[in-house]
């Protein structure tokens, strides 16, 4: 009997978590983290703020679980995409291709995690601790990448490099798709990607011989 009102309390609080968190990615969605705050996000998920410290101390709290989870959803789409391939130069075209379309299709996803360049460019935050927990989730979804092109023969560290660049080229076809600033070159979002990636690949290749 005991077991069970443990249950049904820990249902109750979930249920009231994933509210929380639901009406928290709204508010950021539409105020970003420095214009967010506590009330508005109870508010938005029907409870006072007051019940919002009994699940989270900080609206940076809410922000970084809410940014777990979006980061988890990339990791998935990218290991997903991964699993179909088989030899290493197509596992390394699905990872980085599965990352940009993983934001192509989910702008506010992109949205959520810039909040480092949320009020101009400086040094942001969650806190030492969030960002480095954060950062680890991000650097797991692209592992994918630096693994394919060892696998591939490029060594470790080169393999790493190849795996920061390809995140910066895709971020910066992604903030010109989503800001509509690709219409200013004639050119495809998605068909620049893939093209980066295929002369990255045919590098490494030619590395090979």
């Amino acid at each position: 009997m005991a077991a069970r009102r443990a249950e049904r309390r820990q249902a109750v609080s979930d249920h009231k978590r994933a509210l929380i968190l639901e009406a928290a990615r709204e508010v950021f969605a539409a105020e970003g983290l420095e214009g967010a705050s506590l009330r508005a996000i109870a508010t938005r998920a029907g409870y006072t703020p007051a019940a919002l410290y009994f699940h989270f101390d900080s609206k940076e709290t809410i922000y970084a679980e809410v940014l777990h989870g979006s980061l988890a959803a990339l990791g998935q789409a990218v290991d997903a995409a991964v699993a179909k391939a088989r030899e290493p130069e197509a596992r390394l075209r699905a990872a980085a291709m599965a990352f940009f379309r993983f934001y192509a299709e989910n702008p506010r996803e992109l949205d959520l995690g810039f909040y480092l360049f949320r009020g101009g460019m400086k040094p942001k935050g969650l806190g030492r601790e969030r960002d480095v927990s954060l950062n680890d989730s991000l650097g797991t979804a692209l592992r994918p990448i630096a693994d394919a092109a060892e696998a591939m023969g490029s060594p470790r560290a080169e393999a790493d490099l190849l795996m920061v660049d390809t995140f910066a080229h895709a971020t910066g076809l992604l903030l010109l798709l989503h800001t509509g600033r690709i219409r200013m070159f004639g050119a495809s979002a998605a068909e620049r990607m893939e093209a980066y990636v295929d002369e990255r690949i045919r590098l490494l290749k030619q590395e090979e011989r």
